[in-house]
């Protein structure tokens, strides 16, 4: 049933509302409604149909769907000892989570290509709204071009901005289109993109992107990633050289102090953590964080040191699945986006069991998306295809 044209279209649209509605939707209470309706519904209706294509993952991606599974039941239970007040509301997030990863495989039905179809065009579409808040942030609202740049809707942080935009310079990157008429417009999306990261000031986003794109040629070894790798190299030196006193001047963000506080914390609760949801502040250097800026942390002062051998049980083996299928230009740009997401958890992240948001690009959405590597090597003629027609 899946594979119906209505049900092609209706899920389409979900996934382009999770890519591109993150930056337009009025508010985030619309966003929400917006995945329910496009994204959770059609997951869960078809799932049923797919259930063939469901069995063949769990079973070839056991690695990573096994402390998937411990890493819910451990959550589950971390309810006993929670602080937080509404209970119901973190068991419901968890299941947002699982309805969205169940939403890739069901979507794609064996075919990693539609996929990449539909993030080529949720790039290009985040590309464009990059450029209207550039144009709206500083022609508009007449901001300094000193002033850090801020996005649109849910990515008017800075930080968390820059790294969906950053995210998508990255997908891009290794999802070109080969159809000549498209390359122009591919070459100007990736520009705003990478001048959105570089204006928003976010060094964190800046710091992953160029070190995933200067990798490129590791797993992806062709002359174009070359010569990418090689201009990223001469943009960031430019960058360090003409903008060092912007670079420099916020120093290290209290980042080393927070580290040291956190990990005071989590010495406090090593095996259980706070439990789900906790609600904690950091204390370091007399000011008060709301979070630890950092997933890892974050996720070891919830959920203790089993939810973070989980997590990163998780996390390793999306790397193994897509290391398994490097010569594939699926698994290439899944490669990519997890080195960008791994750099990015370092520096600020820090929500993984929150209600769809930024953080979820660099967290949930490389896992979903790998869940389509058990097929990449089957289809790779056809993701080849799928970049020359764009």
């Amino acid at each position: 049933m899946q594979e119906k044209r209505w049900a092609q279209v209706w899920m389409t649209i979900g996934l382009l509302w999770f890519l591109l509605a993150i930056a337009v939707a009025p508010t985030n209470k619309i966003y929400q409604q917006g995945l329910v309706a496009l994204l959770w519904v059609p997951a869960i209706f078809f799932s049923w149909s797919a259930r063939f294509r469901l069995r063949e993952l769990f079973y070839e991606q056991r690695w990573i769907y096994l402390p998937m599974l411990g890493l819910l039941v451990w959550s589950l239970i971390s309810l006993a000892w929670t602080n937080t007040p509404d209970l119901a509301r973190e068991a419901k997030r968890l299941l947002y989570i699982v309805v969205f990863l169940l939403f890739f495989p069901v979507f794609a039905n064996g075919r990693p290509e539609r996929v990449i179809r539909i993030m080529q065009w949720g790039g290009i579409g985040l590309a464009a709204t990059a450029l209207v808040a550039i144009v709206r942030f500083y022609g508009v609202d007449g901001n300094d071009w000193t002033s850090r740049l801020q996005g649109l809707g849910e990515l008017s942080h800075p930080i968390l901005g820059g790294y969906v935009i950053g995210l998508a310079a990255v997908w891009l990157a290794f999802w070109p289109p080969n159809n000549r008429r498209m390359q122009g417009v591919w070459a100007v999306a990736l520009g705003l993109l990478c001048a959105f990261v570089m204006l928003s000031q976010s060094r964190g986003a800046g710091v992953a992107l160029f070190f995933t794109i200067l990798a490129m040629p590791v797993w992806s070894g062709d002359r174009r990633s070359r010569i990418i790798a090689a201009v990223a190299l001469i943009v960031a030196v430019l960058a360090v050289w003409f903008f060092e006193s912007f670079v420099v001047a916020r120093g290290v963000s209290y980042r080393p102090q927070i580290l040291i506080a956190s990990l005071q914390m989590i010495s406090e609760h090593p095996w259980l953590g706070l439990g789900l949801g906790g609600n904690y502040r950091v204390f370091a250097s007399d000011l008060y964080f709301d979070h630890t800026h950092n997933l890892f942390t974050h996720v070891t002062i919830e959920l203790g040191l089993p939810g973070l051998l989980l997590w990163c049980a998780i996390w390793l083996a999306v790397l193994y699945e897509a290391w398994k299928v490097r010569e594939t230009l699926y698994a290439k740009g899944i490669i990519g986006i997890w080195l960008f997401s791994t750099l990015a958890m370092q520096f600020d992240a820090a929500s993984l069991s929150g209600t769809p948001r930024p953080e979820w690009f660099i967290s949930w959405l490389p896992v979903g998306l790998a869940s389509l590597l058990v097929w990449a090597r089957a289809n790779s003629d056809a993701c080849d295809k799928i970049s020359r027609s764009t």
